[in-house]
């Protein structure tokens, strides 16, 4: 390799951002500082009611009798605020199929806007360096699909507004642990990712089931989760946040992410050619 080449490489930076992730980053912000500057709180809470995905009223579309049990039910606790916030995102009852989609560009205050900015920076970028932005917008977006069917679960008779990106954010999490630490990867050893970062992007990630065998990834699992369950159970509780942590939603974002890794990745960085992985380049 001729010195210009080396010099060349070895000024790329592991941590610039890519495209998509600063064009992510600035929509989310954008959003966010137009609610908090431009809109009054009536219009902010009908965009929420348009945009948010509400658990309630997605069920009232196919079993209309189960949310009318539980505004009864509402009703007879004497819960009339409660009973009014969720007659309000109701509405006509109509399906607002977008949601499971829009909630993720939504948040909660500024706080929740900037952590998931800043997870999404650290995260996002090594995944839209090794997908590209069309595959990377693809499973942000099925990651936000998935945590919002992760939260209906739980709540499919509640009206509390699901907002946020963090279960895309996961899915990012999760896809990025299927091949960081592989030999030659950002995290999995050797000189690749100081000789090329884009090529330690690149290197080829294992089965689902292999990576369930490898120690640093179901470490990296456990942590999360322990982390993320800790978040939801005891945030409000400390005064963390003034709002609930959609908790199911990570973790939906996050299975997204890591049982569906192959359907995003390039084909081209499994091929045979490459099963042995990247090793370390030859000196000069």
């Amino acid at each position: 390799m001729s010195q210009e080449t080396q010099r060349e490489t070895q000024r790329e930076k592991i941590f610039n951002l890519p495209g998509v992730i600063v064009a992510l980053v600035a929509v989310l912000l954008a959003i966010h500082a137009l609610r908090d500057l431009l809109l009054s709180p009536e219009t902010d809470a009908q965009l929420f009611r348009t945009f948010a995905y509400v658990a309630g009223r997605m069920t009232f579309s196919f079993d209309p009798d189960a949310v009318a049990g539980a505004l009864s039910a509402l009703s007879s606790d004497g819960e009339a605020s409660q009973l009014a916030i969720a007659q309000y995102l109701l509405g006509d009852g109509s399906l607002q199929w977008w949601t499971p989609v829009t909630y993720a560009f939504l948040h909660a205050d500024w706080m929740h806007v900037g952590l998931n900015c800043l997870w999404l920076a650290v995260f996002g970028a090594p995944v839209a360096l090794r997908f590209g932005p069309v595959r990377f917008l693809a499973l942000f977006l099925w990651g936000s699909v998935l945590g919002a069917f992760a939260h209906h679960l739980l709540h499919a008779t509640e009206f509390m507004p699901l907002v946020g990106a963090s279960a895309g954010v996961s899915a990012a999490m999760a896809a990025a642990c299927r091949f960081i630490f592989q030999p030659g990867g950002p995290l999995g050893g050797g000189s690749l990712v100081a000789y090329s970062p884009k090529l330690a992007m690149q290197v080829p990630a294992v089965g689902l089931m292999e990576s369930l065998r490898d120690r640093r990834v179901l470490q990296f699992i456990g942590v999360w989760f322990v982390i993320n369950l800790a978040v939801g159970f005891f945030s409000g509780p400390l005064g963390v946040t003034s709002s609930a942590i959609a908790w199911e939603a990570h973790i939906g974002g996050f299975i997204a992410g890591f049982l569906f890794f192959g359907f995003f990745d390039p084909p081209h960085y499994g091929e045979p050619a490459m099963a042995g992985g990247y090793q370390d380049p030859p000196p000069g």
